[in-house]
């Protein structure tokens, strides 16, 4: 048996009705995690975001999941983090998420989660893999083990519920414009925000099945940032399309980075006395002026690979309540397994109303450093520190910046890419030698 790699840095991820998003990978995915999760409860959870192509693979992985007997509750247009919740609260033996996040609609993915709501580790892909891949025993079903599908009743309000009992005060008074990005988000965050007394203003809740994240979201924050200015509104926010990415506007028009949200919220947690073991979790690509943050308001902080569920295993490990990616992902233990941009929206929120400043004035706790990250397509991706042209390269520049920056080259784990990331005291010293080290990257393994 030969084996493949179909998981990348968050699930599997791809093309739909290509290679691996087919109808007939999603019975096989379905067969192995059915497989994999096999208990006395046999029940999967399947939840998806409002790509075009979440039914057909909904339909294939529960046609898979059945056919070894268990049962599949589907949560239907959902965000992520809420599949992790239901499958967390109806002690299900998994949940699976059919989402590409923040990718066009034309790209569709599958996330697994486990019985406690947590993603995946390394060792249980791998295992879930090789199952997928198993031909040496041919699957025979049995007639007197199928398994049934039923939808979960109540599966966005019950959710909704959850998430407004992470907030212990009213947004009354508050002006929110908040972006769902044509995705997951649009069943509940309106609901949300405005059931806690904000008074909110939506854009792109509209979902064709075509237009989740097109020009919108939190990768695309341009429209936001003209209504939040226009409108005078107190902050701006935008989700992913499946609703685990935040993007917070202040009420300047300003995007402010992952990192900078997680400064902010480290700072309110630790006054009150919230911030376990005084300890915040981030990846290696987080700005410096995170670590430098964190520093000056007294607080530790670690880092990890890239990926949110690795800064989760890392808070896991050192007992750590908030962690997170520049990116957007933010987890906050004390409340919930993964990442949730509503969630993080909400802590967010509940931080500028303790301190009763504006959100400008709470982000300049850090100093951004000028960072560029250049996207290279890659043929092929074999270990970065084999060729001698690409390390030199690399050395040269960090010998130039010295201890006033630094650099980071890895390869994405969903796309064809290697990702070159330079800091620097000056934005022209990081484009100018980002782009010395990405030309040698594209030169060596560029297509």
């Amino acid at each position: 048996m030969i084996m493949k790699k179909l998981f990348g840095t968050d699930g599997i991820r791809g093309r739909a009705n290509q290679y691996p998003i087919t109808p007939e990978m999603g019975i096989k995915i379905g067969r192995a995690a059915a497989i994999f999760f096999k208990s006395s409860k046999r029940t999967i959870i399947i939840g998806k975001d409002t790509r075009i192509s979440g039914d057909m693979i909904e339909s294939s992985l529960a046609s898979g999941i059945c056919s070894i007997g268990a049962d599949v509750l589907l949560a239907g247009v959902i965000p992520t983090p809420g599949v992790a919740f239901h499958t967390h609260r109806a002690g299900a033996d998994a949940g699976i998420v059919i989402s590409a996040s923040h990718n066009p609609y034309y790209d569709n993915g599958i996330k697994i989660f486990n019985s406690k709501g947590y993603k995946l580790s390394d060792s249980a892909e791998t295992e879930i893999e090789r199952l997928i891949f198993n031909d040496e025993t041919p699957f025979q079903g049995s007639i007197s083990e199928i398994g049934r599908i039923y939808k979960i009743q109540n599966s966005a309000a019950d959710y909704i519920d959850f998430l407004e009992k992470t907030i212990s005060c009213s947004l009354k008074g508050i002006k929110i414009i908040i972006d769902c990005a044509n995705g997951a988000a649009c069943k509940i965050a309106p609901f949300v925000f405005t059931r806690l007394g904000a008074d909110v203003e939506l854009l792109f809740v509209d979902p064709d099945g075509k237009n989740i994240n097109h020009e919108c979201g939190s990768e695309n924050t341009d429209k936001l940032i003209k209504k939040v200015i226009e409108k005078k509104a107190d902050l701006g926010l935008a989700f992913d399309g499946d609703g685990d990415r935040l993007a917070a506007i202040d009420e300047k028009g300003n995007r402010l980075t992952g990192d900078q949200v997680l400064a902010v919220c480290a700072k309110h947690l630790k006054q009150k006395n919230r911030l376990k073991n005084n300890l915040v979790v981030s990846t290696v690509m987080s700005n410096m002026g995170l670590n430098i943050a964190l520093k000056n308001a007294g607080i530790e902080h670690l880092t990890t690979d890239v990926g949110d569920r690795y800064v989760m295993e890392k808070m896991v490990a050192a007992k750590a309540v908030l962690g997170g990616e520049d990116s957007g992902h933010m987890i906050f233990l004390e409340h919930h397994t993964t990442g949730d941009g509503i969630l993080s929206a909400l802590q967010l929120l509940e931080a500028i109303i303790a301190s009763s400043k504006p959100l400008s004035d709470l982000a300049t706790i850090m100093d951004v450093f000028p960072q560029i990250i250049l996207n290279v397509e890659v043929k092929n991706k074999p270990l970065l520190d084999a060729d001698n042209d690409i390390m030199n390269i690399i050395k040269f520049v960090e010998s130039n910046l010295a201890q006033n920056g630094r650099v980071l080259v890895r390869y994405s784990g969903t796309q064809p890419v290697c990702r070159v990331m330079v800091e620097a005291s000056t934005n022209s010293d990081a484009q100018k030698y980002a782009m010395l080290i990405a030309n040698k990257v594209k030169e060596k393994l560029g297509g």
